[in-house]
């Protein structure tokens, strides 16, 4: 399936410019139909995935309860 670069914008949550900026650096394929810029929904797959992993370790790094400071029961 192709997407236009708005959709692509919305689907990644960038912003169209981003878009625009890593098409013409060729940092992702696209195919132009001579009016507009399609790009292949499935060549971002991998870095969906990688995010979602990322994302679920950033979650269970702030849930880790914080460990007692073994010098807070010390006293004189």
């Amino acid at each position: 399936m192709y997407l236009t670069i708005k959709e692509t914008s919305e689907y990644l949550s960038l912003s169209e410019t981003s878009i625009e900026k890593l098409i013409m650096q060729g940092k992702i394929r696209f195919v132009h139909d001579g009016e507009q810029y399609l790009l292949y929904k499935d060549q971002f797959k991998t870095h969906i995935e990688q995010m979602e992993k990322y994302k679920k370790k950033v979650e269970e790094w702030y849930n880790e309860p914080i460990p007692e400071d073994p010098d807070v029961k010390d006293e004189d």
